[in-house]
């Protein structure tokens, strides 16, 4: 079935940790997948998963520094993979499927955010190359494997970031006029949610569901690109790099929990399709713009096919789409 976007009442909210959603759920014999699993929100979730009792692979663009972030966290493998180069992401996932195991759950929550204008690829604009297309090929690539034993969830980290755009189909790339790095990083944001929304009316015949998120609000290396003044100017720190409104930023242990709770919980048991907050099915965003629930335009599934469709005639891969 597919569940429709409100709450389920699960109980939870946003000053739930990781390790709180998790308490009686046995993830022994399971392998969790989680990219950026070893910065920010990354850590936590791989820490708690692990915890659980899951085998966690956590592919990296730097290898040698996820192990030392991972270092002391057993039932961990670290992998090389570059998001923003294709080549790579088929080297991982040739990789990971000669090893012939089933994936139980993967978390794409490696992200760019706010970077300047940066060129991967064929001159594919970073944000939406890094944070959509990378994790696109990556899910396609390791379909077997999702497949192999049904029951796989697919979690897509996005962010409150997406009320900012839609999909740019007139210039997705962002090859005329000035780059807007917000909007930028709000597209992408949207699409990761139009990609759980196909990908999972994709893969409910093969028992792979799919979730989109927004963890919260959260300070962590994620803001790297942000200058201190800009982040002083929005009034998320002060001048020494203190939280300004400390109440109103999660912690990485309660930032983690949504994309857990999505990876994990038997509340979503038969569900998929939909945006998450605060560890619970998030409502339609309200009509007076706050941004809070989510934008219809993340949830259209006509847009979510035509993306989908986009992101396989850009990546060459798509293991899903009926021939």
């Amino acid at each position: 079935m597919t569940t429709n976007q409100h709450s389920i009442g699960s109980g939870f909210g946003a000053d739930t940790t990781a390790r709180e959603v998790l308490r009686g759920i046995d993830l022994t014999g399971k392998l969790a997948l989680v990219t950026g699993g070893y910065s920010g929100i990354g850590v936590e979730t791989t820490r708690a998963l692990a915890e659980a009792g899951a085998h966690v692979v956590v592919p990296a663009r730097r290898p040698d520094t996820a192990k030392d972030a991972l270092d002391g966290i057993d039932g961990v493998e670290v992998d090389e993979l570059d998001l923003a180069d294709l080549d790579s992401v088929r080297g991982f996932a040739e990789r990971f499927l000669a090893t012939d195991r089933p994936i139980d759950i993967v978390i794409n929550s490696a992200a760019v955010m706010a970077c300047p204008e940066t060129r991967v690829g064929p001159g594919w604009e970073a944000q939406f190359a890094t944070n959509h297309l990378g994790h696109y090929a990556l899910v396609n690539r390791l379909w077997p494997a999702l497949a192999a034993d049904g029951g796989a969830r697919v979690v897509a980290v996005s962010s409150g970031g997406h009320h900012r755009s839609g999909i740019r189909w007139d210039d997705i790339h962002f090859t005329r006029g000035d780059y807007d790095k917000w909007e930028a990083y709000g597209q992408a944001k949207t699409a990761n949610v139009l990609f759980a929304v196909h990908l999972d009316a994709l893969g409910r015949e093969h028992g792979v569901r799919a979730f989109a998120l927004h963890p919260g609000g959260i300070l962590t290396p994620l803001q790297r690109h942000l200058p201190k003044a800009e982040m002083v100017e929005r009034g998320w720190i002060d001048e020494d790099g203190n939280p300004l409104n400390p109440d109103g930023f999660k912690s990485t242990e309660q930032g983690a929990a949504t994309q857990v709770w999505g990876a994990t919980s038997p509340q979503l048991d038969g569900m998929g399709g939909v945006y998450l907050e605060d560890c619970d099915i998030a409502e339609p965003a309200p009509a007076d713009g706050a941004r809070t629930g989510v934008r219809d335009w993340a949830t259209d599934p006509e847009q979510a096919a035509r993306l989908w469709a986009l992101s396989a005639e850009l990546t060459g891969v798509d293991a899903l789409t009926p021939r």
